[in-house]
């Protein structure tokens, strides 16, 4: 495990970024599980490396591993080990993540998409610092900083059973959110220079680039729902589609097809289902859907009739709502700008998919 030292300076001025630069530095010195919540695009692997290197484990291995890549056998053997001969294919005894991360720190990304029966075995570690590898009765001791991540709703997933309440409240001890791109928008500047400059002496070019006004007046209306991460591959590609060292155009979205229209899946599967057919997951914080949406529609025109699509996006932003507000209909009522009277319309409307209205009922009871 390689134990160097690797802090980069944070890049951003933005009065966001540095209340967010200054809340993670202070929870860094605390020898206490955190987590960070942001969504996609934000950095929240290089947040998880800042805690780590100004904690005072800095020394000692930061471990990471991605909760979602794995199936549930695959990640509980990653985490905790085997021994050997404990399943068919396991030849010698291989030690997991969490003793490679001993007196060390161990990041776990996308944290709520790990199954439930790991999340039980996860809370032991957090609790008494100790586990068993598959397929051993040996007792395990570790002392280990856990920094969980996710752009998920991990208290909503609480309330619907998906995620151990037990778990969230140990792991809650500090919980940070790093601001989104478009709560930062001073910092676009700084961070696009920045990568334009880097990309511009990867490509072995000896002038910095310069971005003319066209091109910044691309990037300042866009919403960045890529966050940083998009940012970064916007300008890489325009630093790289330019012949010499001045950016005049910006290619925000490289899969606009130049010859009409491409197929796309039917209505009713993975976007237009992921919200409004009750799947377990729910869909990531604050997911910015507006260029989306618009993708959606474009691909159901046609392929859906409008009654089908309405219905489609009436559940998905009532499901959005109430997982926000933590399934109180009146806070979702206001957080879509409805009256409580038309919410309560629409959730009988929709009550096939909701359930009855059980708020309705001790309503007229009370």
């Amino acid at each position: 495990m390689s134990h160097n030292f690797s802090l980069p300076d944070p890049i951003g001025e933005s009065s966001a970024f540095l209340d967010f630069q200054t809340k993670l530095s202070a929870a860094a010195k605390v020898n206490r599980p955190i987590l960070i919540i942001g969504e996609r695009g934000t950095g929240k692997e290089m947040a998880a490396r800042r805690i780590h290197y100004l904690s005072s484990r800095w020394e000692h291995p930061l471990v990471t591993l991605n909760c979602a890549a794995l199936s549930a056998n695959l990640l509980e053997d990653e985490l905790f080990g085997h021994e050997q001969g404990s399943f068919t294919g396991a030849a010698k005894r291989r030690k997991g993540r969490f003793e490679a991360a001993d007196e060390g720190t161990l990041f776990l990304d996308e944290i709520g998409q790990t199954p439930p029966e790991l999340q039980s075995k996860i809370l032991r570690v957090v609790e008494y610092n100790s586990f068993e590898r598959v397929g051993s009765s040996e007792t395990i001791h570790v002392d280990v900083r856990i920094i969980g991540a996710t752009n998920s709703d991990l208290l909503a997933m609480a309330h619907k059973g998906i995620f151990k309440h037990d778990l969230l409240d140990r792991l809650s001890f500090e919980v940070l959110f790093i601001p989104p791109l478009r709560a930062r928008q001073g910092d676009i500047p700084i961070l696009a220079e920045h990568f334009a400059t880097r990309m511009a002496f990867e490509l072995g070019r000896d002038e910095i680039p310069t971005i003319s006004r066209e091109a910044w007046k691309t990037l300042e209306s866009h919403n960045w729902p890529g966050n940083v991460r998009e940012l970064k591959n916007v300008i890489e590609r325009a630093v790289y589609q330019s012949p010499d060292n001045v950016i005049r155009s910006i290619q925000i979205n490289p899969f606009e097809y130049p010859f009409g229209t491409l197929d796309c899946p039917p209505a009713g599967s993975q976007q237009v289902a992921s919200i409004g057919s009750g799947a377990t997951t729910p869909p990531p914080v604050s997911s910015h859907p507006p260029q989306s949406l618009r993708d959606m529609l474009v691909c159901q025109l046609g392929k859906s009739s409008f009654k089908d699509i309405v219905q489609s996006v009436e559940v998905d932003c009532m499901k959005i709502a109430l997982e926000k507000c933590t399934f109180n209909q009146r806070k979702a009522a206001d957080l879509l700008g409805l009256t409580y009277h038309q919410w309560r319309g629409l959730y009988r409307k929709y009550s096939d998919i909701f359930g009855p209205d059980t708020e309705e009922a001790q309503d007229s009871e009370g």
